[in-house]
């Protein structure tokens, strides 16, 4: 069997892995010049990197560890020592705990209610999730202003949200905000660094991870392959390729193809039959995801009790974070621009982003020098990502895309985190994605095994 692989992001090499180990002819076509998708590293100094893209995990993602350990690859904790810096409403603050200076009580009331819905979510058929149909008309914005009437809650949950999901509350249905908390752990693990979804980072940079998997496959990754179309017949499959440095057109064929990109992205190839039914619609959204690292000798900020955490309720900066190597040959800190303050910042030259985001640490840490190195990481620049951390599912989107987002069209079939019910978004649902598209196609034609009610093939 011969089989192109669309995307050698984590998904995308999985498969291809996979299906090699199971004795397929596989070539993997890459847009960029490099493999890793939304796994990037960024160079912060000689041998240093820091993560641009994905980067946390925590002890319940099996596979992704197995892989780590597999690879040789080390961990790094993500555990804070010192106390976190706020910036609520004009005011700073710094504290050993990290819940911002809010109302304890409609902070409780809110996690309350939100767990509450996360519950109900089924995680196996979203889409059949009670009373779906209504939560996926509705925007998380909507719910904040139906059920709670706190200013602090009010305040708080565009944070979260922005900080979980990298979407604006605007932009997302209660149904996809629901699902993705209950498809990644549940509220309390993946908001949890000790013992939770952000636990570790690996050790160097997660692209490491990428760049080992790649090297599995060798000569089998084209990059600079950006997929325009895909033809299909009784036969196999044709896979069109148009260079973006020369206009040199490339065709593949085989006998499946695998398309393992963003929704958006695989919406933007012509496949010809045209697809029954979408990757994506109107509503769906890009995640709004900027990332800016600021360099330092050394992680300054914990000579003067500082964890580098913080939180804001006003941008650019939602937060920071210490993500300097174990050895402390850096210190690391990085920022997430988020929701609708990612879209404007998104819209800055460089020379305003980085005078925008300087400021603001200035605001934050006004005891810590210049930064030495500063890198920005914006996806939602990135043409070939379109956005991250994932595809964000709109009003409406869950149920019209949910029932078919692993159903192959015809010889094509899909990977990918947004394909995944279990670690939705995350580097742990990009390979399980993989995991099942490869078993997909080795084992068709062999009778299935019996799926519970709802679940797209």
């Amino acid at each position: 069997m011969r089989v192109v692989v669309v995307g050698a992001g984590l998904a995308g090499l999985i498969a291809a892995i996979d299906l090699s180990d199971a004795g397929a002819e596989v070539t993997v076509l890459e847009a960029r010049d490099r493999v890793g998708g939304r796994m990037h590293g960024v160079p912060m100094s000689p041998g240093v990197f820091a993560d641009g893209g994905a980067a946390y995990l925590g002890v319940r993602h099996t596979e992704l560890l197995a892989l780590i350990e597999e690879h040789g690859l080390g961990l790094a904790s993500t555990g804070m020592a010192g106390d976190s810096t706020f910036l609520v409403e004009g005011t700073r603050t710094t504290t050993a705990s990290r819940v911002p200076p809010l109302d304890a009580v409609a902070l409780g009331d809110l996690f309350d209610r939100l767990e509450d819905l996360v519950a109900q979510v089924r995680t196996d058929a979203p889409w059949q999730t009670p009373d779906a149909g209504r939560l996926d008309r509705l925007t998380a914005e909507r719910w904040l202003a139906d059920e709670l009437t706190h200013p602090d809650a009010r305040t708080f949950f565009p944070l979260f949200i922005g900080e979980m999901m990298a979407a604006d509350p605007a932009d997302i249905s209660v149904l996809h905000m629901a699902f993705y908390l209950r498809s990644g752990g549940g509220i309390r693990y993946l908001n949890s660094f000790e013992g939770g979804a952000q636990q570790w980072r690996i050790d160097g940079g997660a692209h490491q991870l990428c760049e080992a998997l790649a090297g599995r496959l060798g000569d089998r990754i084209r990059l600079g392959h950006p997929v325009h179309a895909i033809d299909q017949d009784a036969d196999g499959v044709v896979v069109h390729c148009v260079s973006d440095a020369d206009d040199r057109v490339s065709d593949f064929r085989a006998d499946r193809a695998v398309v393992a990109v963003p929704p958006l992205l695989a919406q933007r190839i012509e496949f010809r039959p045209g697809l029954r039914t979408p990757r994506a619609t109107d509503a769906t959204g890009r995640g709004c995801a900027v990332k800016v690292q600021m360099g330092y000798p050394a992680p300054v900020w914990r000579e003067r009790g500082l964890s580098g955490w913080s939180v804001s309720t006003a941008g650019p900066l939602l937060s920071t974070v210490d993500d300097s190597p174990p050895d402390e040959s850096a210190g690391i800190l990085t920022g997430f621009v988020t929701g609708a303050a990612a879209s404007e910042f998104s819209t800055l030259t460089a020379a305003q982003q980085r005078d925008s985001a300087l400021a603001h640490t200035r605001r934050l840490f006004p005891e810590l020098p210049p930064p030495t190195r500063f890198s920005v990481t914006d996806w939602l620049a990135e043409e070939y990502s379109q956005g991250c951390y994932a595809a964000l599912f709109g009003p409406g989107d869950w149920l019209r895309l949910g029932p078919t987002l692993t159903t192959p069209h015809g010889r094509v079939h899909w990977a990918g985190t947004e394909t995944s019910l279990e670690f939705f978004g995350l580097m742990e649902g990009a390979i399980k994605s993989g995991h099942r598209v490869a078993a997909e196609l080795i084992h068709e034609g062999e009778p299935a095994a019996a799926a519970p009610a709802g679940v797209a093939g």
